[in-house]
This record gives C-alpha cells, structure tokens and sequence, in this order.
C-alpha cells in the first residue's frame, strides 16, 4: 500500500495522552507529575464569574454553533494526494456540497491548490459551482437525466454516461447539433450501482460509430474496496477495468478514490478522484490517518445545573446519575448532524465532548437539538452559559465520531446541516 508523504506539513502530530505514550511517561518520570487542581469546593452561584468576566464578544451569532473550515489543510490534503498519484491528474470531489462545509469555498480552495478537474453527483450542483468556476472542468457523476443533454452542453458540463441509453441520448443530441461535446462514460466493474455492464462495453465495441458524435474525455469505474486494501475485489476490480476499456476508443482512464489513491501507481491509471481524505477523512480502514482534519464544531453551553446521584436525564430515562455533579446543557442535537447513536444510557457510553481540552463526556440521549453533558469535573471558570464546547476536533475526529454512531466520515460530514455559523480559515 503506497503511504503518503510523511513530513511535518502534511501529517499532523498523534495527540497521545501522557497515560499512553511511554516517551510521556518517561518525562513525567524526570520531571515530576503534571500539576492538576486538587479538588476543591464548589462556589456558590454568587463566587461564579460575573458578566463582566466573561469572554468577550465573538464572530459567530449568538447562541449559534460554530463549524470551523481549516481551508490550509485542505489544500495541504490535496496536494498530499496529488504529490502520491505522481503523474496522473488529480482531481477533486466536491459532491454534497463540498462533504458538507461548502462546494464554493472548497473548490476554491482545491483550485487555488492546483486543481482543475471537479467531480459533483448532479447537475443541479454542476451548474452552482460553474457559476464561480468559469474555466474547470466538471463532470457529474450521476448520469444524464433524460432531457438535460442542452444544459449541460450550454454550461460545459460533462455528464458521465452510466448506460446504453444515456449514451444513445447523448450521441443524438450532440450529432444534431452538429458539435461533438466531451462527455464520460463509466463501467461497472463490480459495484453493481451505476455504469455499463460487460455486455454493454460489447455492444459499444460492435458499433464505434457512435463515439464519432461526441468527444470521449474519461473512461472510469469505481472500486468497492479499496479503503480495505488485501480485499481480492481490488484486484478484480482494475483486471476487468483493464480489459473492457481497452475494447473502447482510447481515452483518459480512471479508477482510483481517496483509498485507491494509497493502492499503489497500478491505480492510478490517467486521473485519480479523491473524496473523503481531501476534508481529513481517514481513507483506509485501519491505521493512522494521514490526513489533516479540516472540520471542527464547536456549541454553546446553554444551561448549567446542580443534580443528584441516581436522578435520570433525558428523553426514556435512560442514564442514571451516579454521582451529586453538574450537567451543562449544550445547543446542538440531531438537527445538525449528532446523531441520536451518540448518546449515553446506563449500558452504552456515548460520544465524548470537551471543554477547554478538558473531558466532559455526552449523557442521556441527544436530542433534535440539545445535548446535555457532565462538567462535573470542569473548573467552574470554564462552566458557564455561553462557554463553548467542541464536539469535533483536536481531541475528537470524525472517525471517532462516526465510529461511536456506527456509521462513516463521510456521513458525519454531510449530515453535518446548515444551522451552523461557519467560519473559514486560510
């Protein structure tokens, strides 16, 4: 498996905690332990800071969520990708609204990177980001909705032709209107979705004619495997690939997705097409993630509460207090992305959440739009209405977050909604 390049801007530092990093342990041990607040007793309300100690005022709305774009690492994940899949062109994906933190500001961003070839589902996406992308190259991967042929011709898109009858359509409509626009086609080489089947690939071979009306630009298939890298299907998947297009009129070739990328030059054919590892995916199944993460959410804390051992919290009752504490209650729920597996009952544990770098983990179930989590351990001046808690990022990815809701990145990110204050760095 090819890995990616390893240097100091592209792969970030593993935050290890002290506990579980002997170079850690052998510090500690020369230094001394790491002094930590003894515990103390909890003031008042009146010793809580008043409001004129509290922070200032912020860039967000307030009361509102916030998702931070690291726009830097963006580029930096891109041109990661791009330096791995030498000389074949590398392209960028930008469906779902750019994975959920914006399709303009990322294809911005990718293109100021050196991208120039995008990838979107449908054509409705296409013709938002031409708006801002005059000069790109935009394929669309969903096919060519019947009757769309003059769109995308009027806005130089490219459809990705998935069947004979898509393939029909095009052919006609370019040969009567006597231009041959660039169009292309996609072979399904084993994940059973979308594209020509086998057949289909002998059929089109028995009658070149029909590429005489368009300009075939790519040839490509899409692998089912690749973020499990000794899968067979990979191997299966680039023989077959390999055989049928040689039977169609010679054209740019393309195969390889975020974890395609990382099988080795063999994948990589003409154009690679990496998705998830551009906004800090983990792109293989196991090991570290080369990548920098790019998304981080933070919320506001909206209430806090004293509560006593065994009282229950949330909707069903279904996590009992074991100890006399503080609960805070946070404004974010599964209206914005956290979804309802993340939450914690008496059985299962649920997603972790920190303050400050500082544990405070979720309790009871989420709801559609709050959560509630445990600051009793939490120095009182971080505890407050208003304090920001984040959710995802340094100590929390989205990996972990998709691992503990059962689900994927690619999930989290794009189910992240749109009730998010959203600031991009670069």
């Amino acid at each position: 498996m090819t890995e990616l390049p390893r240097d100091a801007d592209i792969v970030p530092e593993r935050k290890v905690s002290p506990a579980n990093n002997p170079t850690s342990q052998v510090t500690a041990a020369a230094h001394g332990p790491t002094e930590r607040p003894g515990p103390t007793e909890r003031p008042g309300p009146t010793e809580r800071p008043g409001p004129t100690e509290r922070p200032g005022p912020t860039e967000r709305p307030a009361g509102m969520a916030v998702m931070e774009i690291d726009l830097d690492a963006l580029k930096r994940n891109y041109r990661a990708l791009d330096t791995v899949a030498a000389k074949a062109e590398c392209a960028g994906v930008v469906k779902a609204d750019g994975y959920g933190i914006g399709a303009a500001a990322a294809a911005q961003a990718l293109a100021e990177a050196g991208c120039q070839t995008f990838f979107v589902a449908t054509l409705n996406e296409a013709l938002q980001l031409r708006k801002i992308m005059p000069q790109a190259t935009l394929y669309t991967l969903n096919g060519l909705p019947p009757g769309s042929a003059p769109q995308f011709v009027e806005n130089q898109i490219r459809p990705v032709l998935n069947s004979l009858p898509e393939i029909e359509e095009w052919a006609h409509y370019c040969a009567d209107q006597g231009l041959k626009a660039p169009a292309g086609l996609q072979i399904d080489t084993g994940m059973r979705r979308l594209g020509l089947e086998p057949g289909d690939v002998d059929v089109l071979a028995s009658y070149p004619v029909i590429f005489e009306a368009f300009e075939l630009t790519l040839v490509m298939s899409h692998l089912a495997c690749a973020d499990t890298p000794e899968h067979p299907q990979n191997e299966k998947q680039l023989a077959l690939f390999n055989m049928l297009r040689a039977k169609l009129p010679q054209a740019p070739a393309s195969l390889a997705n975020s974890a395609g990328i990382l099988l080795g030059p063999r994948y990589h054919l003409d154009l690679v097409r990496p998705g998830i590892a551009l906004y800090g995916g983990r792109p293989i199944n196991h090991g570290e993630n080369p990548m920098k993460p790019v998304v981080s959410v933070t919320a506001p804390i909206a209430q806090v509460r004293a509560v006593k051992a065994g009282e229950r919290v949330g909707y069903g009752a279904d996590y009992t207090l074991k100890r006399d504490g503080l609960i805070a209650t946070v404004l974010v729920g599964y209206a914005d992305g956290f979804s309802r597996a993340l939450g914690c009952s008496d059985t299962e544990p649920g997603a972790l959440a920190y303050i400050d770098g500082l544990l405070a983990p979720v309790i009871g179930r989420i709801s559609m739009d709050l959560l509630t989590i445990d600051v009793t351990d939490i120095p009182d001046s971080l505890v407050y209405r208003g304090a920001m808690v984040e959710l995802i990022g340094p100590h929390v990815g989205i990996d972990e977050i998709a691992e503990r809701s059962g689900t994927i990145a690619y999930e989290v990110l794009t189910s992240l909604g749109s009730r998010y204050h959203r600031i991009y760095r670069s």
